[in-house]
């Protein structure tokens, strides 16, 4: 365990989380939503901080990031817990807290062993992913700092609720994100999430402005989030607020354990978000667990600069940032000197 940061303590033995945009009310003993920042005796505590749940080597293409550091490696990790409860989560096994992930029965990582590991495998960054990096910040701080130091790049795979508290903290460390955009209609996504959209859209706009990667994924599921109304909403959105230069990838569900309620997303749905999108001005559109929809062309003259398999990078002929052919600057971070 160790103390919490971003909090307040009340007179009366609570506390209020101030790390995400829940500002939780926790009463003595008592856990925030995340349940895994817990209430001891007026004080808040991180009750998951280096108890590591997953940690692999992964292509920074599965984070997704198809537009920084195209074909190198990330050293991803997560902690136990989330502050969202969606009923499709994909990695429900580790990011809702239970008996069996509980932090407890986890061993303990120094921050420096993950720089280290990061270091040793030939990675170029360090990914907090796979559950909610937000819930563990307390770690992802202290292991941003020192990957900074060690000149690698830091990268989360968010939904985005974090407090703009948060945010002031870790944006000098920050060079990466995906944003999860999980529903385009407030009551959709408060009923299948538990959290507000808005300060979702609001953290990707400071994010953008702030100058950190920003790409964008939407986890279409059918009869939920997959209506035209909001398909075009994301994309306008992404569009004007972010940059028509901003990716989105749009990712084909696939039936889980937990939610059966809907069959798999089919791939028309997929192709029709992806023209969609093209139409509302976006450069950068991608499909997620297609088998295809996976490369990048150049925006002025179509030319194919990047070739990918699933999450593989095949082909890169962008040079200096730019197309061969054209000489357009292709937007993103395509080396480790950056853009």
């Amino acid at each position: 365990m160790k103390e919490a940061l971003l909090w307040e303590k009340l007179d009366d033995g609570r506390v209020i989380c101030q790390l995400c945009n829940h500002f939780c009310t926790i009463a003595q003993s008592h856990t925030g939503i995340c349940k895994v920042r817990q209430n001891q005796e007026g004080e808040l505590v991180s009750l998951n901080y280096g108890k590591l749940i997953a940690a692999h080597i992964d292509p920074i293409e599965k984070k997704p990031l198809f537009h920084f550091l195209p074909g190198s490696h990330s050293y991803s990790i997560a902690a136990p817990g989330c502050n969202f409860r969606c009923a499709w989560c994909q990695n429900w096994d580790i990011s809702q807290l239970n008996k069996a992930n509980h932090p407890s029965r986890l061993a303990y990582t120094q921050p420096e062993a993950i720089v280290e590991a990061a270091l040793n495998s030939g990675c170029e960054s360090i990914s907090y992913t796979y559950t909610e990096p937000t819930i563990f910040y307390e770690y992802v701080l202290d292991v941003s700092k020192l990957a900074k130091q060690a000149g690698l790049k830091n990268v989360l795979v968010s939904n985005g609720y974090m407090s703009d508290a948060m945010l002031d903290e870790y944006i000098p460390y920050l060079d990466a994100i995906n944003v999860d955009i999980k529903a385009f209609d407030e009551k959709i996504h408060r009923k299948y999430t538990g959290a507000k959209l808005e300060p979702v859209l609001s953290n990707c706009k400071r994010l953008k402005k702030a100058g950190v990667w920003l790409e964008i994924t939407t986890l279409l599921i059918p009869g939920i989030n997959d209506d035209q109304a909001q398909v075009e909403g994301i994309a306008e959105f992404v569009a004007t607020e972010l940059g028509t230069d901003t990716p989105w990838h749009i990712s084909r569900y696939f039936p889980q354990t937990q939610f059966q309620e809907r069959e798999a997303t089919p791939p028309v749905t997929i192709l029709s978000a992806m023209k969609t999108g093209k139409a509302k001005g976006l450069q950068y559109v991608y499909a997620g667990n297609l088998g295809k929809g996976e490369d990048t062309y150049c925006p002025q003259c179509g030319k194919r600069l990047v070739s990918r398999s699933s999450v593989w990078l095949m082909e890169n002929k962008i040079v200096d940032n730019l197309c061969p052919d054209c000489q357009t600057k292709i937007a993103g971070v395509w080396s480790g000197d950056g853009e």
